[in-house]
């Protein structure tokens, strides 16, 4: 009983050609024991024993692939078998079933026990010990070249199929790299909006808590000082939301980014609140790609955020240039005692972010005090650099 469920449980895991070579091979050699068996010297047709070699060596052949050892050296057996029944030669199915596990062992074996089995086998037959006779110089040389080319074919199999592993093992690792280096991008994008998230926050947050001080040094409810507030908190608000929105998003889908051309807007607002800030363009302005934009923006942004920390109480100039191959910001003040800072709020990170943004698109940085007193922030983008990575 275990027998056939064991042969049953293998038969549903076999590959369809081996199914059908096995059928093949005991149907061809039942037919021949029915009908030419005498022609070949057998005693009777149908001849029972030519019948259950055919079986036998169909089932070997379904489990060649699991046992190619075990099949190999029962297949010798059974043609020595064949060859002590008084038969001289074996039949068609029979050699090709030599060939079959002769070419398993090639296909399936590592190199050296492979050739060791193989070249066993070849010497077994040359040396007429199955055939129970000894064989012919030509008989040698045709087994010698059958088997062996049978088992170079395995062989040839065998390394394709080895070559086709480290393929897919190299494509598994490449894999892996690419996942390694989208997490990477994911904690890089992160960083990014996180910076944003501070430039925001930093710039907005501060320019209301300095309006909120001219509103207290001026001892009265200004409006426009409480309009630039209100206009800052919005600013803040809706710069949020989109970050924030930005966040649930693919990386890869567009969000709509400040540029250049809200800084007039940055700058009236402060203007209004009573603080001295004017703003002057320069050349011809030009579209920018929307990375370069926003950057130039965060840059005058923080800048300006920064003047006005520590200087509110100078003056403060914007100078937006816009020239043949590159863009300029420049934002600077005549220096003050910045009686209404903040300093509290800053987190040390923005000359850092400003330089780090310049640089990512080839650009250069400048920021440090004027001999005539004040503070200046430069920083030049070219239009036609590739961001670097």
């Amino acid at each position: 009983m275990a027998l056939p469920l064991t042969l049953s449980r293998h038969l549903r895991t076999v590959p369809g050609v081996d199914l059908l070579i096995g059928a093949a091979i005991i149907a061809l050699g039942t037919l021949e024991a029915f009908t030419v068996a005498t022609e070949y010297g057998a005693a009777e047709t149908p001849e029972l024993w030519w019948i259950g070699q055919a079986l036998v060596t169909g089932v070997l052949v379904w489990f060649r692939r699991k046992a190619p050892v075990a099949v190999f050296i029962l297949m010798i057996l059974i043609q020595y078998a064949w060859h002590r029944q008084g038969y001289e030669h074996c039949q068609v199915w029979q050699l090709f079933s030599l060939l079959l596990v002769f070419h398993t062992v090639g296909a399936e074996l590592p190199l050296r026990p492979g050739l060791a089995w193989a070249v066993t086998g070849v010497l077994v037959f040359d040396s007429g010990a199955v055939d129970h006779r000894w064989l012919p110089a030509e008989e040698v040389i045709f087994l010698t070249v059958v088997f062996g080319s049978a088992y170079l074919t395995g062989l040839a199999v065998n390394a394709y199929a080895t070559r086709a592993r480290r393929l897919a093992e190299h494509a598994v690792r490449l894999e892996r790299d690419r996942e390694r280096r989208a997490a990477e991008a994911v904690a890089e994008e992160r960083t990014r909006i996180a910076r944003e998230l501070h430039d925001v926050v930093a710039h907005s947050v501060s320019m209301m808590v300095m309006q909120a001080g001219v509103l207290r040094r001026r001892g009265g409810g200004d409006a426009d000082a409480l309009l630039g507030i209100e206009r800052s908190g919005r600013e803040a608000v809706e710069e949020l939301r989109v970050m924030l929105g930005a966040l649930r998003m693919p990386l890869d889908e567009a969000i709509p980014q400040p540029g250049l051309d809200l800084l007039a807007i940055t700058v009236d607002s402060l203007a209004s609140s009573g603080l001295r800030i004017t703003l002057s363009v320069t050349g011809e302005p030009v579209r920018l790609a929307p990375g370069l934009d926003l950057s130039a923006y965060r840059i005058a942004q923080e800048a300006l955020t920064n003047a006005v920390k520590h200087a509110a109480e100078s003056e403060i100039s914007v100078r937006v240039a816009y020239l043949d191959d590159s863009v300029e910001v420049e934002v600077l003040d005549t220096g003050g005692t910045g009686a209404g800072a903040a300093p509290e709020l800053s987190t040390g990170n923005g000359l850092i972010g400003m330089r780090e943004r310049a640089t990512l698109f080839g650009g250069t940085f400048e920021a440090g005090p004027r001999a005539e007193g004040g503070f200046r922030v430069r920083a030049r983008l070219p239009l036609s650099l590739e961001v670097l990575v």
